[in-house]
């Protein structure tokens, strides 16, 4: 079996690191710039938007950071952080609102852009506010995102937490302040930070 990471430390790549980390999986790491490599061939073949992370398992290609945990819990077993039947409703429905209404909440609002009253009725997370207001209740219903066990789910919603604390995208509220630090005492987290942190000069 062979796994490629394709990756820059200064993007969304820390978070697909954090998730290989967590399934404790044997993988190459490719880095790329944004300059050139992210944007030529042969990494274009691979992945046509030019972005990264992406991994490559196998000759089987998985883009999007969310699709990513989600496909490595299922492809590493052993690990455990694939959601069990209780755990699958919540596990599902807040990987899939952290990629899409909170990603554009977040995104729109650093960019300037306001939804009016009618608008809010016609995008999928309504105003800034009602999704922040959303995810502080989630994380706060229990100690990990899915119940109280950590899955999958938790590396790409708590890695939102994380970023949005530390770049002020998401305001500093308890609820996401202690999530936040249970998921940073992770061995894997600290793993995957110092293994990123390291490459830093060699990609700058």
């Amino acid at each position: 079996m062979t796994l490629t990471l394709y990756t820059n430390p200064m993007s969304r790549g820390r978070i697909a690191r954090w998730m290989l980390e967590e399934v404790d999986a044997e993988y190459d790491t490719i880095l790329l710039d944004y300059a050139s490599t992210m944007k030529a061939e042969p990494f274009l073949s691979i992945n046509p938007m030019g972005k990264v992370p992406t991994i490559v398992q196998n000759g089987q290609t998985v883009t999007e950071c969310a699709a990513i945990c989600a496909y490595l819990a299922e492809a590493f077993p052993d690990a455990d952080l694939a959601p069990n039947s209780d755990e699958r409703a919540a596990y599902y429905r807040w990987l899939f609102y952290a990629a899409g209404p909170l990603e554009a909440a977040i995104t729109n609002r650093s960019l300037g852009v306001v939804p009016t009253d009618s608008q809010q009725r016609m995008i999928g997370y309504g105003s800034y506010d009602t999704a922040v207001d959303v995810l502080e209740k989630a994380v706060a219903a229990h100690d990990h995102i899915a119940g109280n066990r950590f899955t999958a789910a938790d590396v790409y919603v708590g890695s939102q937490v994380i970023w949005g604390l530390q770049f002020g995208s998401l305001p500093d509220r308890p609820a996401f302040a202690d999530y936040a630090d249970r998921l940073k005492a992770r061995p894997a987290y600290a793993r995957a930070g110092a293994l990123d942190d390291a490459l830093i000069p060699v990609a700058a």
